[in-house]
């Protein structure tokens, strides 16, 4: 296989557009940008979670999120095509499922915080959120995408809430909760 990435600087992109898998070049400003953008983002939120140091369960879990991240933003980097699939929700309703199972009944809602990973789980839960709603804003304009592609975001934001959990509970960190005025 060649390499994909031999050439980094293109200059390409020095008018505002940029170019789509398909060869179609777009504005920088367009929502299909915008949701890649997100999704991307996001990714990158994880890999932040991992440099904390987590939980061998927690970080392939993750992990493997990343890879089928990667497949989100092929999916909207290629208008038309298929990646997320409902293997792809389903994996994600396990793992909550899963990590859920070890913690205990919430009485409150949650602040977001605790631990280091934590923290940053939690950033990456809001950022999430963020995606869906720009793939959200694209289909209104584009309804092509996939339909596997917002509850795959929407489950994953749970997963990344129940995950910050988990955190907190391998680091000791006791959740903040959040005390509403009475």
């Amino acid at each position: 296989m060649g390499h994909r990435l031999s050439k980094i600087t293109t200059r390409t992109g020095d008018k505002g557009t940029t170019g789509l898998a398909t060869g179609l070049r777009v504005e920088k400003d367009n929502p299909r940008v915008f949701a890649m953008g997100a999704v991307d983002e996001l990714n990158s939120c994880l890999g932040v979670v991992l440099a904390h140091g987590v939980p061998p369960q927690v970080r392939e879990c993750l992990v493997d999120v990343q890879h089928r991240l990667f497949e989100a933003g092929a999916q909207l980097s290629s208008p038309g095509q298929r990646r997320i699939t409902e293997e792809d929700v389903l994996v994600i309703e396990r793992s909550v499922e899963r990590f859920n199972a070890g913690l205990e009944p919430l009485k409150e809602f949650v602040l977001p915080g605790g631990s280091l990973a934590a923290a940053a789980c939690h950033v990456a839960r809001t950022v999430c959120r963020r995606a869906e709603s720009r793939v959200v804003g694209l289909n209104t304009i584009d309804p092509v995408e996939n339909d596997r592609l917002v509850p795959f975001l929407n489950r994953l934001s749970d997963l990344l809430f129940v995950v910050a959990r988990v955190l907190n509970k391998a680091d000791a960190t006791a959740e903040p909760m959040w005390r509403p005025r009475r």
